[in-house]
């Protein structure tokens, strides 16, 4: 079963939120933040990203940093920006970005599920970002930044979000990147029949927000024993069949200092190429490669099998396998310093201005990770290559916290 349960959230009046909500901690840096939140003494990146409130240059893990973030949150609260809610419900969370709409419900979930795998994970995590993420939710007192959660699309389920988006929702707006956020506090009974109805669910999944939730599980045993709700931690869960995922696309540096043409030819080595004029793939096994100024079409050979193995046959898999191991030596991408990923929102014409301004060798254009290929990994306790997923459009920060 999944335990889904309701809480007294701390969000924004409907006149505010606009102003408080802030894109998720981790897909900008503290530059991108400070020019987000200029002029902004709402918004919540002075929470989730408190060092644009410390002088330039400061240490973004240092104790002053996070003690900032819990007086960052306790201003907004004293200035009435943000307010809890007198009893606890769920919530029905939706986006829109251009044509795609997913619909989520918010609530708490459970700690203890999360380390008995009924929640499953599909990434590593690694140990300095939960380091951070612990002492940032430890120092809140709250988990201020939801999970995106998924699960496998029950129409029960989708029968009552439907019927409680029908009516007049607390917030409705466009943020500055043209997604459009809705919200609604649900009933006392729609709370009570999703509540229910998520006791039938048998897994939820991490899609994304492996480091937040694995955060949660070490604040809860920092403070076992001690009162507050930390045997649960914020999530919106979103039914498998709305979920988009978008490519990770890959920049690579070679160390060998290869010309264009040999490059090309250590490519052709193990992949068929053509030149294209598209750069984004067209099918699965299949990739697009920016070098020497112009895109070539990668096909896989088919003479390596991979056996039914759900994370042999991902495409993130075959560029891992085939291409940077053998052929760039980078044996581990989580830490070596000649590759770097950028998240499909930014577009092919962003990996063109990256080789052509930062010295980058080449760069790969990914076929997107399907959904049914991360439930299938999860499912059989297997964890993806690095950078897997990009899913859009992102869960916007703010507007609605959990309080211990």
């Amino acid at each position: 079963m999944a335990i889904v349960r309701p809480f007294c959230a701390l969000r924004p009046a409907a006149d505010k939120a606009p102003a408080v909500a802030a894109p998720p901690y981790d897909v900008i840096n503290t530059r991108e933040a400070a020019a987000l939140a200029a002029g902004n003494a709402d918004s919540f990146l002075h929470v989730s990203r408190p060092e644009i409130d410390l002088p330039s240059g400061t240490d973004e893990h240092a104790p002053a940093v996070y003690a900032r973030a819990a007086a960052n949150l306790a201003d907004l609260c004293a200035r009435g920006v943000l307010a809890r809610d007198p009893s606890p419900r769920l919530y029905a969370y939706a986006q829109r970005m251009g044509a795609h709409r997913q619909v989520g419900v918010a609530g708490c979930v459970s700690v203890d599920e999360y380390e008995r795998d009924v929640i499953r994970k599909h990434e590593k995590t690694r140990a300095d970002k939960e380091d951070d993420r612990t002492r940032h939710i430890d120092a809140l007192a709250a988990h201020d930044e939801p999970v995106f959660l998924a699960y496998r699309a029950a129409p029960a389920i989708d029968a009552i979000v439907a019927r409680a988006t029908a009516a007049a929702p607390d917030y409705d707006f466009v943020s500055a990147d043209g997604v459009q956020h809705t919200l609604w506090a649900l009933t006392d009974d729609d709370t009570r029949a999703l509540v229910a109805e998520f006791a039938d669910v048998p897994t939820l999944y991490v899609a994304d927000g492996h480091h937040r939730s694995a955060a949660a599980t070490r604040v809860h045993a920092l403070r076992a024993g001690t009162p507050g709700e930390h045997d649960v931690f914020l999530a919106v869960l979103f039914p498998d069949a709305q979920l988009r995922i978008m490519a990770y696309n890959r920049l690579v540096r070679d160390r060998a200092g290869r010309s264009a043409e040999a490059l090309l030819a250590a490519l052709g080595a193990v992949l068929d190429l053509a030149p294209t004029d598209d750069p984004v793939p067209p099918a699965p096994r299949s990739l697009c490669v920016f070098v020497g100024g112009r895109w070539y079409l990668g096909r896989a050979r088919d003479s390596v099998a991979h056996g039914g193995d759900p994370v042999a046959s991902l495409d993130v898999s075959l560029v891992q396998d085939r291409v940077l191991a053998p052929v760039f030596g980078i044996d581990d991408p989580r830490r070596d310093p000649d590759i770097d990923f950028v998240g499909g929102i930014r577009g092919t014409a962003e990996l063109e201005r990256r080789v052509a301004s930062e010295g980058w060798s080449l760069a790969i254009s990914m076929h997107p990770t399907a959904i049914e290929e991360l439930l299938a990994v999860s499912d059989a306790g297997r964890l993806m290559p690095p950078k897997s997923t990009w899913f859009e459009p992102k869960l916007r920060s703010g507007l609605f916290v959990h309080l211990f």
